[in-house]
C-alpha cells in the first residue's frame, strides 16, 4: 500500500478530507469556514494518517498485547489458525462475515475474552443464548482451531486470540487488508446471558450506535468504519422487516429506503403481520458484492440501499454522513483510506477490556471454563 507521504498534493487534500479531525471540523463548521478548517488541518491530518496504527500498537503494548506473542511458546500458532480458516472458507464463503460478527459480539461484552464461546450450564445461561447471539456462527471453526493448537501447544494459545487471528485471516480471504494481530489475551471466566441482551441493535439510530461505541472507548470514526464490515455477509429478514411493511407504525415502508430495494426485499421477506408460520430468510447486507471486502457498502448507502436501519442512518446523520460519502468516493484513495482505517479500528476493537495475567485463563476448551 502506498504511503500517504507519496501521494500528490491533490491526493493529500483528499486524504485530509476524510481524516477524522478535519472531517469533524468540516461537519461542525458553517459553509464559510469549511475549506479553511481543512487547510488549517493539513499537517496534522497527513501525520495522523501515517502514524495512527503505531499509536494503537503502543496502547495495546501497555495492555500487555504484542505482535508474535506466541513466537517462542507456540511458533506455528498463527499458521495453524490460518490453515483452519482456509479450510472452512473453502466450504463457506460467508466465513469472513461470520467471524467479524463473532469478534464484534465477543468484544462488546466483557471485552475480547472469548466469553461468547462459553456454553450454558444447568445453573447459568451464557452469552451465546442471548437473543442477539442466537444467529452467530463460527463457533465450530474456533473450536477446531483450538483443538489443533491444543495438540500442538497444550495450554498456550487463548481462545480470545484465536478469534482475533481467525477474523484477520478471514478478512484477507475476502480480499481485505492484512494486519499484524496483537496477541496475549487471556480467556474470561464469566459469561452471562443478561449481559449480552444490550448489544448495539440493527434498528438503532446513528446516535445510539455512536453512544454504544463510546461506552467501549471507541470513536465515531471506529463506528462508521467498523460498520463497513457489512460489506460482507447476510442478515435475517426479522432484523429489518419493519422497514418494508410498517416503519414507525405508519403501515408503509421506510422512506429512506430506495423504492427499488423495498420492492426487491418484499419478494423475499414475508410481512410479519400476515405470516402464517415462522419464516426468516436471509438477504445480503451488501446488495452488490456480498463476498468481497470493498467500499460497495458505502456506495449503496448513498443511494438508499442500506438494508438495516443503522446502516442507512449513518448515511444521513450529520455526524457520520461526510465520512460515508468519503468512503463511497469513486477514486482509489477512497478504498485505500477505508482499508487503512478499518485496520486501525479493528485494532481498537481488539483492545477493548482485554484480560492479561491473573485476570483470566487459557481455556482447555473454548466452550467451558477450566475446572
Amino acid at each position: 500500500m502506498r504511503s500517504v507521504r507519496s501521494l500528490s498534493f491533490r491526493r493529500l487534500l483528499f486524504a485530509i478530507f476524510v481524516d477524522w479531525k478535519a472531517w469533524k471540523l468540516r461537519a461542525m463548521a458553517d459553509d464559510g469556514w469549511k475549506l479553511a478548517a481543512l487547510l488549517l488541518g493539513f499537517a496534522v491530518a497527513a501525520s495522523s494518517l501515517v502514524v495512527q496504527s503505531k499509536g494503537q500498537n503502543a496502547s495495546a503494548a501497555a495492555n500487555g498485547l504484542r505482535v508474535n506473542f506466541y513466537g517462542t511458546s507456540c511458533p506455528k500458532a498463527e499458521t495453524v489458525v490460518q490453515g483452519v480458516v482456509q479450510r472452512f472458507f473453502n466450504d463457506d464463503p460467508n466465513v469472513p462475515a461470520a467471524l467479524l460478527r463473532l469478534f464484534f459480539h465477543d468484544c462488546f461484552v466483557r471485552g475480547c475474552d472469548a466469553s461468547v464461546m462459553i456454553s450454558s450450564t444447568m445453573t447459568s445461561r451464557a452469552e451465546k443464548d442471548a437473543a442477539p447471539n442466537l444467529t452467530l456462527r463460527g463457533f465450530d471453526l474456533i473450536n477446531s482451531a483450538k483443538t489443533a493448537l491444543e495438540n500442538a501447544c497444550p495450554g498456550i494459545v487463548s481462545c480470545a486470540d484465536i478469534i482475533a487471528l481467525a477474523t484477520r485471516d478471514a478478512v484477507v480471504l475476502a480480499s481485505g487488508p492484512r494486519w499484524d494481530v496483537l496477541t496475549g489475551r487471556q480467556d474470561g471466566r464469566v459469561s452471562l446471558q443478561a449481559e449480552a441482551q444490550n448489544l448495539p441493535d440493527p434498528s438503532d439510530t446513528a446516535q445510539q450506535g455512536i453512544a454504544a461505541f463510546a461506552a467501549k472507548g471507541l470513536s465515531e470514526l471506529d463506528f462508521v468504519t467498523l460498520l463497513g464490515a457489512h460489506t460482507l455477509g447476510v442478515t435475517h429478514c426479522r432484523f429489518f422487516s419493519n422497514r418494508l411493511f410498517n416503519f414507525a407504525g405508519t403501515g408503509k415502508a421506510d422512506p429512506s429506503m430506495n423504492p427499488n430495494l423495498v420492492t426487491s426485499l418484499k419478494q423475499i421477506c414475508p410481512d410479519p403481520s400476515r405470516a402464517t408460520g415462522f419464516s426468516n430468510p436471509t438477504v445480503s447486507l451488501d446488495q452488490g458484492t456480498p463476498f468481497l471486502f470493498d467500499t460497495s457498502y458505502y456506495k449503496q448507502l448513498t443511494a438508499g440501499f442500506g438494508v438495516l436501519r443503522i446502516d442507512q442512518e449513518i448515511s444521513v446523520d450529520s455526524s457520520t454522513s461526510a465520512l460515508v460519502n468519503a468512503y463511497a468516493g469513486a477514486t482509489n484513495e477512497s478504498s485505500l483510506i477505508f482499508a487503512k482505517n478499518f485496520v486501525t479500528s479493528m485494532i481498537n476493537l481488539g483492545n477493548v477490556e482485554v484480560k492479561i495475567g491473573t485476570q483470566g485463563e487459557i481455556r482447555k476448551r473454548c466452550s467451558a471454563v477450566n475446572s
